[in-house]
């Protein structure tokens, strides 16, 4: 089976397995963390950095994380990848992660998010029976799907709504210039804003917010893991309800404290002992004054 076909299949499974049809995806870092357990979350990172997997195996625990961007688009489809590698466990052998080449295990992680974010199925739901499509449909695709041009493209060729031609053209649009183009560019800006936004991993922010409202974590921790600030965190939990358990200070009486057996003795011979550093200048000496 080819790699294209590999990832196909796992991206229908996995749609099967969640009971996620052949619709548009919503929020896919939900998405993957109710469906696999997954922690998921946005960092700040270099412009060069798009996203990693990372696994450790002493704990079984799997981690993505991807970069904050103003390109919703292209975080999405890092998303998609990023589990396709996972689900593929490309990280056991070592294999994903090599810049060098593009290689098998890269190219299945492409094919697994682009039939993941456009299913074929969805998109001849959408479109139906019809022709060559205008550059006007392809917009239509990329604002529903919230994928890039380049992955509608691919799309709609293996489809077999537009050739090959029309693909390897319709490549080099951009999201932005299609957005305003047709319209949605006030939606993309929405998005834009969306994805450039910290987020941290939902389970780790719950157990922190838990903790906070036991009184055992502070305000600023919750801050620091949302990249907000102490006081944004703090009005937000409030106004939520969460404020932090007062547990009371247990005073012993004094009755109840234990008897103190010190010895002493060591003490006193030491304090008893002469100083051995006292000269004739340090002796308190009678004079005419």
């Amino acid at each position: 089976m080819s790699t294209e076909a590999e990832g196909r299949a796992a991206a229908e499974r996995f749609r099967e397995e969640q009971s996620l049809g052949v619709q548009p995806l919503g929020d896919l870092v939900a998405i993957i963390e109710q469906a696999t357990g997954i922690d998921v979350a946005v960092l700040e990172a270099d412009q060069d950095q798009h996203g990693m997997m990372m696994r450790d195996p002493q704990r079984d625990a799997v981690f993505i994380g991807v970069a904050c961007t103003r390109h919703p688009m292209r975080q999405r489809s890092t998303l998609a990848h990023e589990l396709g590698h996972v689900l593929f466990a490309d990280a056991e052998d070592g294999s994903a992660g090599a810049w060098s080449h593009r290689s098998a295990e890269e190219i299945r992680a492409d094919a697994f998010a682009r039939h993941l974010l456009v299913p074929i199925g969805g998109l001849r739901e959408f479109l139906g029976e019809r022709g060559p499509l205008p550059q006007a449909e392809l917009s239509e695709v990329v604002q529903r799907f919230l994928v890039s041009p380049k992955i509608a493209a691919i799309a709609l060729c293996q489809a077999g709504y537009i050739d090959d031609a029309a693909k390897q053209e319709w490549l080099t649009l951009t999201t932005p210039r299609l957005a305003t183009r047709f319209g949605w560019s006030d939606q993309y800006r929405a998005l834009q804003d969306e994805s450039a936004r910290r987020r941290a991993p939902q389970r780790l922010l719950a157990r922190a917010i838990s903790a906070y409202a036991e009184g055992v974590l502070s305000v600023q921790a919750i801050a620091t893991l949302r990249g907000i600030p102490r006081q944004e965190a703090e009005a937000e939990l409030r106004e939520a309800g969460v404020v932090p358990a007062e547990h009371p200070v247990a005073w012993a009486e004094p009755s109840d404290l234990p008897d103190a057996d010190v010895d002493l003795t060591a003490l006193d011979e030491a304090l008893g002992e002469p100083d051995h550093d006292t000269g004739p200048s340090d002796v308190t000496a009678s004079g005419n004054g």
